[in-house]
């Protein structure tokens, strides 16, 4: 059995600085950026340059270390104040993706244990350098543990993007899809194209593709044609917060797809390492839903294609009620109902 590996580094940690691949100009361009200051990154991740929430957590980890060699405070208690400031400009680029607020909090953890700013500014480093390997060793494993689900001859829809561009690892739902087709299994991929920013049209395919996966993308609106009439064997997304009970968030359409799904008596699950959840927070109505520009919608790469003024709503994100989601795969296992119970006992 012959790995599928990715030909790509989604984000590299070059020592004194930080290597993305601008996800912006796929599938057209592969442009990579080289980032030296935390404000570049959080630029980057706002302008969904590098986008996914395991992704965003690892470049949040990484733009701390950053913002943190430009600190030269006079004390101890200084360094961590202006720190705080560091961490708060992160957090704020995207609310809803619960892996950045895992990955800064442990990165505000990690400068709190050190006696110094020597000693802090070293182990923010090795902080998110452990953040970005644990982060992938967790989607690949999780992908075992997924790719067990998976059976020969399956038709798989996902939705959005969850491949390495999105985690800096092995991937969530693709890196299942990847890891069933590296057992041997014949799967065939439909992909939406995932509106406003047509993630899966752009990096879906374009992560497939270069894995060697023949994929059929599709428009949101025709997914439930595809159910209907018996072309989907199962769907598999990624999230970006799942809340205790195991409601979870994910890329807008997510929740159309899961009430379709159990109307059509499809399995649909949910791959996220455990870094995903928040539990915190009991129900996904508290989850905090990002907004987005209306120009997302009103126009594709600059060009409208609505009348101008136009009014529009752009939430990034719904929220799928734990009813509807067959199974949550993570890398500490696959959790079925009751999701509370089980959650708390992974945690």
């Amino acid at each position: 059995m012959k790995p599928i590996k990715a030909e790509y580094q989604p984000i590299e940690w070059l020592g004194d600085r930080v290597r993305i691949i601008d996800q912006t100009r796929l599938p057209r361009e592969e442009v990579y950026l080289e980032l030296d200051n935390y404000r570049s990154i959080a630029s980057a991740i706002m302008e969904l340059k590098i986008r996914g929430a395991p992704a965003i957590g690892i470049a949040g980890a990484y733009a701390v270390a950053l913002g943190a060699r430009k600190i030269e405070p006079a004390s101890r208690n200084e360094f961590l104040e202006q720190l705080q400031g560091v961490i708060d400009t992160i957090a704020a680029t995207r609310p809803t993706a619960h892996n950045l607020f895992f990955a800064v909090e442990r990165m505000k953890k990690a400068a709190e244990s050190a006696n110094s700013a020597t000693q802090m500014k070293k182990a923010l480093v090795d902080e998110a350098i452990t953040i970005h390997r644990e982060e992938a060793d967790a989607t690949h494993h999780l992908s075992l543990f997924g790719a067990e689900l998976v059976k020969d001859n399956w038709t798989i829809l996902t939705h959005c993007n969850t491949g390495p561009l999105a985690t800096a690892g092995y991937g969530t739902a693709l890196g299942i899809i990847r890891m069933a087709k590296e057992q041997g299994k014949n799967i065939r991929i439909i992909a939406t194209e995932t509106r406003p920013l047509l993630q899966g049209a752009r990096l879906t395919t374009w992560e497939l593709k270069k894995a060697g996966i023949q994929v059929t993308l599709i428009t949101d609106s025709s997914a439930g044609y595809f159910m209907r009439t018996g072309k989907v064997d199962c769907i598999i997304t990624g999230a970006d917060r799942i809340a205790a009970n195991g409601d979870a968030a994910n890329k807008i359409g997510t929740y159309t797809l899961a009430v379709l799904a159990k109307e059509n008596n499809i399995p649909f699950y949910v791959a996220a390492p455990t870094s995903t959840i928040d539990p915190s927070l009991k129900t996904g109505d508290e989850i905090p839903i990002e907004e987005r520009k209306a120009e997302e919608v009103t126009h594709i790469r600059g060009v409208p294609i609505a009348p101008e003024g136009i009014a529009a709503a752009n939430p990034a994100f719904d929220v799928t009620p734990h009813r509807y989601i067959t199974a949550i795969i993570t890398e500490k296992g696959i959790i079925q109902e009751p999701y509370t119970e089980r959650i708390e006992g992974i945690m």
